[in-house]
């Protein structure tokens, strides 16, 4: 790539005058480095700062993660979405214990060897934990570097991150603590002033001055990314049979959407309240009393859940299948996902 600028120094300052105060900024410990990476993965900050500080309350070390029993880790978990990532942390953690004494890799090859870490997460930690001299570009940064170039090439496709990753690896200042917090300024003002969904701030804006698509005036048609595919949209009826203060759950398959959480039994299609007696007598329950009809709908990265659902008062049942169990209507020991948040709120 042509263009080659120096911008760490006039970045660096503008950090350290307006980062936004955040928990993982005010801490080297590797492991809560990577706990906070690995939240902010496809989820939003404000979102991520309740469930962080949870977490490491419950799980202050990376020994008590590798221990922890998976069902009250998927709990811990709960709401977050995206529960692979717990369960990858779950297994680096215990790589962490078996394989490395407890204590993280210190190199950028060390880290993506652990479950979980790719390039950017590897790059994000190496460099905030240990000052290490490597890049971290997610897509903050890919946003960032194709308003500096001016570049319209499609940031979705790994030939323009392999480019920008060459260019901001000529922008690195040098191991240390100025690197500690380079890959995080970049982050930062891809968040902030030059963010996503808006105008970018260039008043305001360190970089101002170097920016190519300020300067020719296209800062808002970048970065360009190609369409995203259309969801699939699949149709389901949701079951809310409660008994004696119990709620019935079933444990989802071990692979897959939603892989080994607790959920509503649940089949695909629609159904009406016919059908879903003879769903019931099928399971071998029997309806007490009817109590509410509800819908919902709720979209994951790739399909669409467009649910119906029927709560519903049963008798007591005296043989369950193995993944099935009847939970305390609280759900305290039991992660159902977000996706059946309108059903939880019956209960």
């Amino acid at each position: 790539m042509k263009e080659s600028y120096e911008i760490a120094q006039p970045l660096l300052a503008w950090y350290r005058q307006n980062a936004r105060d955040l928990p993982w900024r005010h801490t080297q410990d590797p492991y809560a480095i990577w706990v906070s990476e690995i939240m902010l993965q496809q989820t939003r900050v404000a979102a991520v700062l309740g469930y962080y500080a949870r977490f490491l309350t419950a799980l202050p070390t990376v020994a008590d993660l590798a221990a922890m029993d998976e069902d009250k880790l998927m709990k811990l978990w709960q709401g977050l979405g995206y529960y692979s990532r717990a369960r990858n942390l779950q297994k680096a953690a215990q790589t962490v214990m078996a394989d490395h004494g407890g204590q993280f890799p210190q190199s950028v090859e060390g880290l993506k060897a652990l479950a979980g870490i790719g390039d950017y997460t590897a790059g994000a930690i190496g460099s905030a934990a240990f000052g290490l001299q490597t890049a971290a570009v997610d897509g903050n940064v890919l946003r960032v570097v194709s308003r500096l170039l001016d570049c319209h090439h499609d940031i979705t496709l790994p030939a323009t991150k392999k480019e920008f990753t060459a260019w901001i690896e000529e922008q690195l200042p040098p191991a240390g603590d100025d690197m500690r917090q380079f890959n995080q300024a970049v982050m930062e003002l891809g968040a902030t002033l030059c963010g996503p969904n808006a105008a970018p701030q260039c008043a305001g804006c360190p970089l101002q001055g170097q920016c190519l698509a300020h300067s020719r005036g296209t800062a808002e048609k970048l970065p360009v990314k190609a369409p995203k595919k259309p969801r699939r949209k699949e149709e389901r009826t949701v079951f809310v049979l409660t008994c004696n203060g119990k709620v019935l759950l079933r444990k989802r398959p071990a692979t897959g959407l939603l892989a080994k959480l607790w959920e509503f039994p649940n089949v695909e299609g629609h159904m009406d309240e016919t059908a879903v007696a003879q769903q019931l007598q099928s399971w071998g329950i029997t309806p007490v009393q009817w109590q509410k009809r509800l819908t919902a709908t709720h979209i994951f990265t790739h399909v669409e859940w467009d649910m119906v659902g029927y709560c519903v008062e049963v008798a007591d049942v005296d043989a369950l299948p193995k993944s099935w169990v009847w939970a305390d209507g609280a759900l305290h020991d039991h992660a159902v996902p977000s996706a059946f948040g309108r059903f939880v709120e019956t209960l």
